[in-house]
């Protein structure tokens, strides 16, 4: 099927910032008193909005974060983002050859839009977006694994959901896609494809491991 719209997610697909956010978090958890490992944070909140975070903790430890909490997080990642953020390798070639062959694309992320532009920006691929294809959960009040984020993108891009594509790396991010009713495809550098295959249970889901082998799956 040739889609009419390729939703991308941008953390673990288009830039390779779980790593550096993840640790972050990890270690700002635990500084308030919640003792988090890197390992725990990416199982329970990778591909979370920020509000998702709040409200596990305090579902867990009946307190709830500080005010400053967020504002200290962005600082923290914003640093290693403009220190070391990279490009997920192979991802450029997907976006020029999607450009080749005339097909739309976006990003649809749970992180904020500052948070999407400066990642974009730190790893040279905003300008494959500009600031017409850029979505964030800010825009919905939902984020994943809520359909509300790919929904509205689609339907800003004039798109419907059944003729859509998403392509992500946390189960949050598949579950919202089945929701939106579209096709998902399931990058598994950092998810074990397990947890995405249950995540995309009730829906299409195809899982690819390298970037370069995703365009074929795409034009198929």
């Amino acid at each position: 099927m040739r889609y009419d719209l390729v939703i991308f997610d941008n953390d673990g697909v288009l830039v390779d910032s779980e790593p550096i956010a993840n640790h972050v978090l990890a270690d700002l958890l635990t500084e308030h008193g919640h003792p988090t490992s890197y390992e725990d944070s990416l199982r329970d909140y990778m591909g979370s909005a920020m509000h998702r975070v709040h409200d596990l903790v305090a579902e867990r430890s009946g307190q709830r974060l500080p005010e400053d909490f967020d504002a200290t997080y962005y600082a923290r990642v914003f640093e290693g983002f403009r220190r070391e953020l990279e490009p997920v390798p192979g991802v450029a070639n997907v976006l020029e050859k999607l450009d080749a062959d005339g097909v739309p694309y976006c990003v649809a992320s749970s992180g904020s839009h500052e948070r999407i532009r400066v990642a974009l920006r730190k790893t040279g691929l905003y300008g494959h977006f500009g600031e017409e294809r850029i979505f964030s959960s800010q825009d919905v009040g939902r984020g994943k694994p809520a359909p509300d984020l790919f929904l509205h993108a689609a339907r800003v891009m004039g798109v419907p959901p059944e003729r859509c594509a998403v392509v992500e790396d946390s189960p949050l991010g598949v579950q919202a896609a089945v929701a939106a009713g579209m096709d998902v495809y399931g990058f598994t550098a950092m998810t074990p494809p397990a947890r995405l295959e249950e995540a995309g249970s009730a829906g299409t889901l195809s899982l690819f491991a390298e970037m370069a082998g995703l365009p074929g799956k795409l034009m198929m």
